[in-house]
């Protein structure tokens, strides 16, 4: 079963966004060197920056639309992008955009499900 393992935020001011979220929940933001995307920190993580808690995720944030999708995305973790995304076109979903390298950790994709809801992809790179 392939499981949740991350979310994204967009936001207009991403600046006010994390301020919001660390006063409402706590929250701890930590942007990418030279890139405007933020990690969020939802929860204790080990030294890799994994959550330590059974079923907790973390997330990002990025420029709503820029580096985030329009709206609030779940991302699910799979082995093999390319083979999930011909099984969504299959049940009747849609690939949003095309497979994409996240530095040297993974990759990312986007798709629509039958309903018109965006979903992320995450793929760990193979080392």
């Amino acid at each position: 079963m392939d499981s949740v393992i991350h979310f994204e935020i967009p936001a207009k001011d991403p600046k006010r966004a994390s301020a919001f979220y660390t006063k409402a929940f706590g929250w701890q933001f930590n942007q990418f060197p030279n890139f405007e995307y933020w990690m969020i920190g939802t929860t204790q993580s080990d030294k890799n920056g994994m959550p330590s808690s059974p079923g907790a995720i973390n997330g990002g944030m990025g420029k709503k639309g820029v580096m985030a999708p329009k709206a609030v995305t779940v991302t699910v973790g799979v082995d093999d992008i390319e083979k999930t995304l011909q099984n969504v076109k299959k049940l009747g979903g849609k690939a949003v955009g095309k497979k994409m390298p996240v530095g040297d950790m993974g990759f990312s994709a986007y798709f629509e499900d039958t309903e018109g809801n965006l979903i992320g992809l995450w793929q760990n790179a193979t080392k």
